[in-house]
């Protein structure tokens, strides 16, 4: 059987990437705050806006999304939920940096509309894509693992 083949489990799924658009915009949020205003690597901007919409989107997905998941204590499974997304942040930091590399020597010499950094640009898609592809990861086994008693 499907992880999404019934009604409810395409529900929850909506319900985790509407938590997970929140999260992506905490990211966001602290990313360009850490990076571009105070001044922080970018690689290490990326991972604090990742440990902030981490805590966001488990706050949310516990109390919404898998509110019936309470056969484990809170501790438990925000421990869990932790361990998802370290592995989840070990898996999106290489992508970041190396679509970061790779659009930002693309985009260098790019002369952007509205003073846009071609800097900015290459960061911010390079988070785009990192984003996309760990949240899969983290639905996945956070569905199976964390909130599994659903």
């Amino acid at each position: 059987m499907s992880l999404l083949s019934s009604r409810r489990e395409q529900k929850r799924f909506a319900k985790f990437a509407i938590v997970g658009a929140t999260g992506t915009v905490v990211d966001y949020l602290i990313f360009n705050l850490a990076a571009f205003l105070f001044g922080l690597p970018e690689i290490f901007a990326q991972g604090i806006s990742f440990v902030a919409a981490v805590t966001s989107n488990f706050i949310f997905n516990r109390n919404w999304t898998f509110r019936d998941s309470r056969s484990k204590r809170l501790r438990v499974q925000l421990s869990q939920y932790l361990l998802v997304n370290l592995l989840g942040l070990l898996i999106r930091t290489p992508i970041f940096a190396t679509l970061a590399s790779a659009l930002h020597a693309a985009m260098d010499h790019l002369q952007l509309p509205l003073g846009i950094s071609a800097s900015w640009l290459a960061h911010n898609l390079a988070l785009a894509g990192a984003i996309g592809v760990v949240m899969l990861w983290n639905y996945i086994i956070n569905r199976r693992w964390t909130f599994g008693d659903v």
